[in-house]
């Protein structure tokens, strides 16, 4: 018996051999896979680029057929993947050349979702904890004036969004602003769209604080310390529309709520504690140490988890509410799904896109036939109509050859170009989320009201692209 199965594994045993002596080999034999195809003049592409059209018309639409934005794009994402790993498997039978554009898109997906759902996280239970409503009180009970008040939020607005993801800042600015300025409408419209130009604004001149920002800095385009370059130019992208609104804010002051007074729950200064260490962390370690930004924020999550128990242990028998500890995973079930699937859908959509050969036919027109600096302000005005993190994943998997002057520039228009109309970045769609059902029709914060002053916007964008340039001696 023993001789038998020796026998039988003796030529298995031969091969195996063969490949570690000769490993060579057994890659030479993987590198003769079929190919990716370009398949853009191909049925399949057709198809796909049918199904993202009319994905993002349905995203683009929430507001009149209230279906959220995450399903459409979705859907399309796995439809269009399905169609292409179709194709591979039955004709050309290598679907595992599709598994690896696949995955790589998604691992981008990956370290993004991770990275907002902390940022998120930690948002939420500052807001649990009773800060943010402590601050809203506190500029409430100050008898700042109405004009005071636009650029405090302002300022806030802008400050917030560097460290902050700016669709959360969008967010809490605009309760804010809405709860201080309930009794003027206009009050209400200028402040909403000053946060969210400032949010968009902030958020650009930080990786921490924008999509588009993130994604620059997690493919290594830039680094960190390459964006405090943005700093000036962000500054006047915001301020300049600020100063122009100024003048249409009523003089005189709200009317304070002498009745709320401020509760911080138990721990809430700790809580803050942990953010700026994550913060602290993550900024370090990836300068320092180059690891990815996601490590940071992971090691401040866990801290956060572990300050959670010690707070719930630590519970006093019959204390009330506010010295009671809080519930982490409360916190993370309650950061915005919708725009994280969203970003899921749009990655992969764009993601198969450029697998099936687009990507490089748009980058050789946008970057070959005119100037890279034309393309990227061209890119930038778009952005006020499409989400600003896919086109930068978009302009990603094109691989164009920049300087750092060009992506520069090309983060900074795509940052603030969303400021442009309402529904261009997640700020201002958070902000027009915030109204409906609290102001009347037509009152506040609405698409038109951010129209009308969308002359003053765009001087900002040209204000702020014409300060890099200044600053790169007229060129980049």
């Amino acid at each position: 018996m023993k001789k038998t199965l020796s026998l039988l594994n003796l030529p298995n045993f031969i091969v195996l051999a063969f490949f570690i002596v000769f490993p060579s080999l057994s890659i030479a034999q993987e590198s003769a896979s079929p190919i990716q195809l370009d398949l853009k003049d191909h049925i399949i592409g057709y198809v796909a680029v049918a199904i993202t059209i009319f994905a993002y018309i349905v995203a683009m639409t929430e507001d009149l057929h209230q279906l959220s934005k995450a399903k459409p794009m979705v859907l399309g994402s796995a439809l269009i993947w399905f169609a292409i790993y179709i194709y591979y498997a039955h004709i050309h039978e290598s679907p595992k050349v599709v598994t690896g554009g696949f995955e790589s898109n998604l691992m981008a997906y990956v370290e993004l979702f991770l990275f907002i759902m902390v940022s998120m996280t930690f948002l939420n239970t500052m807001t649990e904890r009773g800060i943010f409503d402590g601050l809203r009180i506190l500029l409430s009970h100050k008898q700042y004036s109405y004009r005071q008040l636009f650029w405090i939020t302002g300022v806030i607005a802008f400050l917030f969004s560097t460290v902050i993801s700016s669709l959360t800042v969008g967010l809490l600015m605009g309760y804010i602003i809405l709860v201080i300025g309930k009794d003027e409408p206009e009050f209400v419209g200028l402040a909403g769209i000053n946060a969210v130009v400032a949010a968009n604004a902030g958020g650009t001149m930080s990786p921490l604080g924008g999509i588009s920002t993130f994604f620059v800095w997690q493919q290594k385009m830039l680094h960190f310390t390459e964006f405090f370059n943005l700093t000036i130019p962000c500054i006047v992208n915001f301020v300049v529309p600020a100063a122009l609104m100024h003048f249409a804010i009523v003089k005189k002051n709200p009317v304070p709520n002498d009745n709320e007074v401020i509760v911080l729950k138990r721990a809430s200064n700790g809580v803050i504690l942990i953010f700026v260490i994550t913060l602290c962390v993550t900024i370090a370690s990836n300068v320092f140490l180059e690891t990815p930004a996601i490590a940071g924020m992971m090691f401040g999550l866990a801290l956060l988890q572990f300050y959670s128990y010690y707070l719930t242990k630590s519970e006093k028998p019959g204390c009330d509410n506010s010295q009671k500890g809080f519930d982490v995973f409360k916190c993370v079930a309650g950061v915005d799904w919708d725009t994280l699937l969203f970003f899921y859908g749009a990655i992969m959509i764009i993601g198969s896109l450029s697998f099936l050969g687009y990507m490089d036919t748009m980058a050789q027109y946008l970057f070959g036939k005119i100037s890279p600096t034309l393309a990227n302000i061209l890119i930038g005005l778009s952005s006020s109509c499409i989400d600003n993190g896919t086109l930068m994943f978009a302009v990603l998997n094109m691989h164009p050859n920049f300087p750092n002057g060009q992506w520069l520039l090309l983060t900074l228009t795509l940052g603030v170009g969303g400021s442009l109309l309402a529904i261009g970045s997640a700020p201002g769609l958070h902000v027009l989320g915030l109204m409906k059902g609290v102001m009347k029709e037509g009152e506040g914060y609405t698409f038109t009201f951010h129209l009308r002053w969308m002359p003053a916007i765009l001087l900002g964008f040209f204000a702020s692209i014409g300060t890099l340039f200044l600053m790169n001696g007229g060129k980049l």
